[in-house]
């Protein structure tokens, strides 16, 4: 299975006070956890898709900026889509740090030949941890012209368009997603790694 993958590091992290990517869980930043998940899973090449001015030197990978200025994690998606030679992409939000690199091989694994699959639990479509073909980067600079930045209708616009498939998970793989956006969630995480 040849992809690449990106961590969208981006973000503002209003919620959190201070950059998320570097928050440390574990004795590991969730920027360096992410890129470990990442590799694990098979990812031949992997970008970081970060801030302006923050400093990922230390990581030894391609960071990407955004073309598109203040249009939240789709632009991510559109440079890594844009960056990448393989015919697939796995996008990693930086927040999502129950991931697991099984989880994401099983979803590349799962992807026809240059379709992606985007996973949904409880009805609920999880485009930020999902794998994205690079067919779909005229896709992603049409919304994102439109000023359509919302990520979720990217992924529904990809699966009208053939180009993902939809995986349906058992309620059990909540745990994959548990966000990690306030001070208060990285106790709590940090608190159930420890106990």
């Amino acid at each position: 299975m040849n992809f690449s993958a990106v961590i969208l590091a981006g973000g503002k992290s209003s919620r959190m006070g201070s950059d998320k990517a570097f928050m440390e869980v574990d004795g590991q930043t969730l920027l360096a956890r992410q890129i470990q998940v990442v590799r694990a899973a098979g990812a031949a090449k992997v970008f970081i898709s970060g801030r302006t001015g923050a400093d990922y030197s230390a990581y030894g990978l391609r960071v990407l900026e955004d073309k598109f200025a203040d249009a939240g994690p789709l632009a991510g998606i559109h440079s890594a889509l844009e960056a990448t030679i393989s015919p697939l992409l796995l996008v990693l939000a930086v927040d999502l740090p129950g991931m697991t690199a099984d989880f994401l091989r099983q979803l590349a694994v799962g992807c026809p030949d240059h379709t992606g699959m985007v996973p949904r639990l409880k009805g609920n479509l999880e485009p930020l941890a999902a794998v994205y073909p690079k067919a779909a980067l005229p896709l992603a600079a049409f919304l994102l012209q439109q000023n359509s930045f919302a990520v979720k209708n990217f992924a529904e616009r990809c699966e009208q368009a053939s180009l993902v498939l939809i995986a349906d998970l058992p309620d059990s793989a909540a745990r994959y997603f548990v966000n990690c956006n306030s001070p208060d969630e990285l106790k709590s995480l940090r608190r159930r790694q420890a106990g």
